[in-house]
């Protein structure tokens, strides 16, 4: 069974999607009329600073990638699709769940949304590599401040997310725990934690007002780790993705467990190809 997965935050990258533009020249277009500035440019001709600015990131990830689906035409029937954080939008539009003005619409308020948390409090994320979540977990829930687990990526790869005094102290505890690593991550904020409660409750009154469909396959959400296809149960997932967990390494174990067997990322960057193996060394997982 084939899987369709979308990146998310992370995987943009000067010159993105260019070799696309030609043969979708109206979609490039309606993103730029939608967003008000031109992001089709500063993604083709623009430096890996302009693109790292919250207003520019996010949208460029979801171009790409509902572009790239789209380019595969006839070849894009997926059994099932997921998404990486962000890249969860880009796998509903792709899947027919939401059309792309709302979803472009969403992913704009979500990231301006998030910077706005961010510049509320000292806040930030840090990958543990070598420790078992459970191990992570108990130190989060031990610590004084705000710490969580945030991306269950891959087997021995937690990304934990909170205020900057806490993440720090909490490092310090999974490295005395045996961590291999405990690194500072270079974001500007505390994604995936109740930290981004403020976004939260503004990207729920936009949710609220799109006109959500089945999708033409289960979606498997980040939250819920599991085949998704109500429409209001995919709301309600969406909301509560901004503070929750991403389940991604329990995500495709569910998958692989309900029958899939190759994995196509589509978007930019390979970032999830790599996870996929990881998780499951010997399955197939390619560039769509």
């Amino acid at each position: 069974m084939k899987v369709y997965v979308f990146p998310g935050q992370g995987a943009q990258s000067p010159g993105m999607a260019k070799d696309l533009y030609e043969n979708n020249k109206d979609v490039f277009e309606q993103a730029n009329s939608i967003l008000g500035y031109e992001l089709s440019e500063i993604m083709f001709n623009g430096s890996m600073e302009d693109l790292t600015k919250t207003k520019v990131t996010q949208p460029a990830v979801f171009l790409h990638s509902v572009v790239k689906a789209k380019s595969l035409g006839s070849n894009f029937h997926p059994s099932m699709v997921a998404g990486h954080s962000l890249g969860e939008f880009s796998a509903l539009v792709a899947s027919g769940a939401m059309n792309f003005e709302d979803g472009l619409k969403l992913v704009f308020q979500r990231a301006l949304g998030m910077q706005s948390a961010c510049e509320d409090q000292p806040s930030t994320m840090a990958a543990i590599i070598g420790l078992e979540d459970s191990v992570v977990e108990d130190i989060c829930q031990k610590s004084t401040g705000l710490v969580v687990p945030a991306n269950y990526n891959t087997p021995g790869q937690l990304v934990i997310s909170g205020a900057t005094e806490a993440v720090e102290k909490a490092c310090d505890a999974c490295k005395e725990a045996g961590a291999k690593r405990a690194l500072i991550l270079p974001v500007n904020g505390a994604f995936h934690s109740p930290l981004m409660a403020p976004a939260q409750e503004k990207l729920a009154v936009a949710l609220d007002a799109v006109n959500f469909k089945t999708p033409r396959c289960p979606i498997y959400q980040n939250f819920v780790a599991k085949p998704v296809t109500d429409p209001d149960e995919i709301r309600l997932n969406l909301k509560a993705q901004l503070t929750g967990s991403v389940k991604w390494n329990q995500t495709i174990k569910a998958m692989i467990s309900d029958g899939a067997t190759q994995f196509y990322e589509v978007g930019p960057g390979k970032a999830l190809q790599s996870m996929v193996r990881k998780i499951a060394p010997g399955i197939e997982a390619v560039s769509a």
